[in-house]
């Protein structure tokens, strides 16, 4: 049996619209459809995406919980949530993996099969007339450099931005300073907050000026800013793992391209053909949804308004509905 009190106890209610009284448009199942609502932005986005198509293409109701990873997934492996928008597939966590592995948890449609991680520079720098390093391709590249991306504070060295300290990502790039032989002539430089990363490549990006960080997408930054991310070799689990695991690595490797799942309740999938249908069909991008989350950020949107906007300024969405479910989107909608 599905299992959705709690659902129904924490989530926002949003009601059918008047559509699903057509007999044409009536919600496969009795209840609300809950999703888990992850709470950081691109799952946001795609949850609202995903619900407005579901509550005004096929009539149905829809519910939420808010909440981290972890216990969301165990939620839909429960049947307290039905559907989770994103599930990271390069290390996936294992609350998932079991999930699955007990038949309690499907994988459905690509939410963006290219997440992506790794070292950028403003491509003000690299590209274009006025380009100051037309030559700087990749990491490799990296010791010439020291000059245009000097350190302030450590004459003589370059800065590179990390993470901030006690983030996974922190110490992955320190790793890879050591391995591609980077630590003498750059500094690890470690912002205090994940914002004060973002407002230093962002305050490159306006200026045009040199700087070398660590980021990845989908984010606000990438969707407002262009930026080139520098080669690395393709990623190669078992140089990742020494890298990891060595105290002082001489090999490194690009990050994982992660694919981006959505997750549902088994009983759920099979229940619902059709909604499951639309799952299996939605896609977005990398490139797409941080756009969606720099619209989010300059208009201080929400995440529906972000999908409203989304759906409007876009017709790919179209392509995931049969014709009926598209009207009653685009009626919703005002169009």
């Amino acid at each position: 049996m599905f299992r959705h009190s709690i659902a129904l106890a924490v989530g926002v209610f949003v009601a059918a619209p008047a559509l699903a009284q057509d007999a044409e448009m009536a919600c496969e199942i009795d209840r609300p459809v809950v999703f888990a609502d992850l709470n950081y932005g691109s799952a946001q986005f795609h949850t609202a995406v995903a619900s407005r198509l579901i509550r005004d293409g096929f009539g149905c109701e829809v519910d939420s919980i808010p909440g981290d990873t972890i216990p969301l997934i165990n939620g839909v492996a429960r049947g307290d949530a039905d559907i989770i928008m994103e599930i990271w597939t390069a290390n996936p966590a294992q609350a998932w993996v079991d999930a699955e592995a007990a038949g309690q948890t499907v994988a459905l449609g690509t939410t963006f099969p290219d997440a992506a991680e790794g070292w950028f520079v403003p491509t003000s720098i690299v590209s274009g007339a006025d380009a100051v390093a037309p030559d700087l391709k990749s990491v490799a590249d990296l010791p010439k450099y020291t000059e245009l991306f000097a350190d302030p504070e450590e004459p003589g060295k370059g800065r590179f931005y990390n993470c901030p300290a006690g983030w996974q990502c922190e110490v992955v790039n320190t790793q890879k300073l050591i391995a591609y032989g980077l630590d003498d002539s750059y500094t690890n430089f470690r912002p205090g907050t994940g914002e004060a990363l973002a407002a230093a490549a962002e305050a490159a990006a306006l200026r045009n000026k040199p700087a070398v960080f660590y980021y990845w997408g989908p984010t606000w930054l990438l969707g407002k800013y262009d930026f080139t991310k520098l080669d690395e070799a393709p990623f190669d689990k078992a140089v990742w793992d020494e890298m990891l695991a060595s105290d002082k690595p001489t090999k490194a490797t690009a990050y994982p391209v992660s694919k981006v799942i959505i997750g549902a309740n088994k009983e759920f999938s099979e229940a619902a053909p059709k909604l499951t249908a639309l799952l299996k069909a939605y896609s977005s991008t990398n490139a797409a949804t941080s756009a969606a989350l720099a619209y989010m950020r300059d208009s201080d949107a929400s995440a529906d308004e972000a999908a409203v906007d989304f759906l409007k300024s876009n017709e790919d969405w179209t392509k995931w509905l049969p014709a009926e479910a598209v009207e009653g989107v685009k009626s919703a909608l005002g169009e």
